[in-house]
């Protein structure tokens, strides 16, 4: 059961609020790990796959903490480089008790933006079941568009399964124009598409989780799957007829960043462990609820024992 699963990000160093107020006023933080493609090896490395993480990181001593928390959570680090000219990535997050929390970024020039085709001249994927992609990574510098495009183009010349998980950041692109036509650009050349509803209507000029799936799924895609927050998600693939999925609800949300990820790791566990379609997005709204009750992106990735006590607490 176990697979082989390849995805490439940045990691960086999360710096998140002890207390509730604005990021300047706060006096004491902790330290945790952040980025979307990362939260996403870790949470099928939990479920106990074979997930290889694609990175560089800094020669500093949040590069090395990120270096110590992969071997720790097991994940394969054979493709996470060190950079000595370049820091990693830092982020900073608010504890707020409603919506989304502001997040401040410091990673313009960082190493894992100099991740380069250099790397990845006798690379190969024969050997690998999925590969998951994102927009984040795309945004960072010619050097990683060139990068992500260079695992779609490879993956489906060799047939592999390609995920692809918008994760919009406004704030790494020079407009939303560029952000709207590079993303669908390497989303056109993926299996199967997670956005959410609102990443869709930026994407696609419709807030309709069906003509969303149809803009995809005219493009390539197999399957779409839009996340509609604690009303679950909306499915429509080329052999799968258009349905919602339920949601779970939590009785106290403690932070949202990262409840997408998880949402991810659900449905690609699920699909490449042979669940039903409907099966692998419930799995997936199960986790992204699950990853709500934790303040950080990542700590709350549950196993698959805790999953399906989750899940079935909510049966009940």
């Amino acid at each position: 059961m176990k697979k082989k699963i390849i995805t490439i990000g940045e990691a960086m160093g999360l710096f998140v609020a002890d207390q509730i107020g604005n990021l300047e006023d706060v006096d004491k933080f902790t330290r945790y790990i952040a980025g979307a493609e990362f939260n996403v090896c870790v949470g099928l490395a939990r479920l106990n796959h074979e997930a290889y993480y694609v990175t560089m990181v800094g020669n500093d001593p949040i590069g090395k903490f990120i270096k110590k928390f992969i071997k720790k959570e097991n994940i394969k680090s054979d493709f996470v480089y060190e950079n000595d000219k370049f820091f990693t990535g830092l982020m900073m997050k608010e504890r707020t008790l409603t919506g989304d929390p502001y997040v401040a970024s410091f990673r313009k020039g960082s190493a894992a933006s100099k991740l380069s085709m250099e790397y990845f001249t006798n690379f190969q994927l024969d050997s690998f079941d999925l590969v998951h992609l994102s927009g984040i990574f795309l945004a960072l510098s010619p050097e990683t568009k060139a990068v992500s495009h260079f695992f779609a183009d490879e993956a489906r010349k060799n047939g592999k399964m390609i995920t692809f998980d918008p994760n919009l950041r406004f704030n790494l692109w020079e407009s939303q124009e560029e952000m709207k036509n590079t993303i669908n650009e390497l989303a056109y050349k993926c299996d199967i598409i997670m956005p959410g509803i609102a990443e869709g209507k930026i994407l696609t000029g419709s807030d309709q989780p069906e003509e969303i799936a149809d803009f995809y799924l005219s493009n390539h895609a197999k399957l779409v799957v839009i996340k509609l927050g604690d009303k679950g998600a909306y499915i429509k693939g080329i052999d799968q007829p258009g349905m919602f999925v339920e949601g779970f609800k939590v009785d106290e949300v403690i932070d949202t960043v990262g409840a997408g990820d998880g949402f991810a790791v659900g449905v690609i566990s699920g699909l490449v462990e042979g669940l039903s379609i409907e099966e692998a997005v419930t799995r997936g709204n199960a986790i992204g609820a699950i990853q709500l009750l934790s303040p950080s992106d990542n700590e709350g990735l549950p196993t698959k024992e805790y999953i399906d006590q989750f899940i079935l607490s909510q049966k009940v």
